[in-house]
C-alpha cells in the first residue's frame, strides 16, 4: 500500500475557501485521504478566523470534516521538534515548514502537498508536490 500524502495548511485552507480556483483540486486531494498534524489544524483555525473571518461554529464544523476525511492528526512531539530543528538547519527551511516536513516523515508519508515549498524538492525521503502548478 503506498504511503499516504501529508497536507500543508494551504491545501486545507483552499479546500474550504469560497471562490478560489484551487478549491476544487484541494477538495479532491483531501477526499482521497492522507495525514495532517495538529500544527496544520492550528494554522487552519488561525487563517479561517483571522483572514477568512469565519465564525467558530463554521470552523468547528470544518475541522470535524477534516477529522473524518483524514487519518488522525499527528501530535507535535519533542521528537518532531528535534527533527525539525535539524531539517531547518541542514536544508535552510523556515522552522514552521521544517515542522511540517518532520511531521510528514514521522507519519510515514512520501509526499507533501504544499505550495509554500519548492515543487519537486526532496527532503529526507519526502517529495514536495505543488498540486496547483
Amino acid at each position: 500500500m503506498p504511503a499516504r500524502p501529508f497536507f500543508d495548511t494551504n491545501v486545507v485552507v483552499y479546500a474550504f475557501a469560497t471562490d478560489d480556483p484551487r478549491g476544487e483540486q484541494a477538495e479532491r486531494l483531501l477526499a482521497a485521504g492522507g495525514i495532517i498534524s495538529v500544527q496544520v489544524l492550528n494554522e487552519f483555525v488561525k487563517v479561517s478566523r483571522r483572514k477568512l473571518g469565519r465564525d467558530w461554529t463554521e470552523i468547528e464544523t470544518q475541522v470535524a470534516v477534516l477529522r473524518t476525511l483524514l487519518d488522525p492528526p499527528l501530535p507535535l512531539t519533542i521528537e518532531i521538534h528535534d527533527i525539525a530543528v535539524a531539517l531547518a538547519r541542514d536544508h535552510m527551511l523556515a522552522f514552521y515548514d521544517a515542522l511540517i516536513v518532520a511531521a510528514a516523515r514521522q507519519g510515514g508519508c512520501d509526499r507533501l502537498y504544499s505550495e509554500d515549498m519548492q515543487h519537486g524538492q526532496s527532503i529526507a525521503g519526502l517529495t514536495i508536490h505543488n498540486p496547483f502548478r
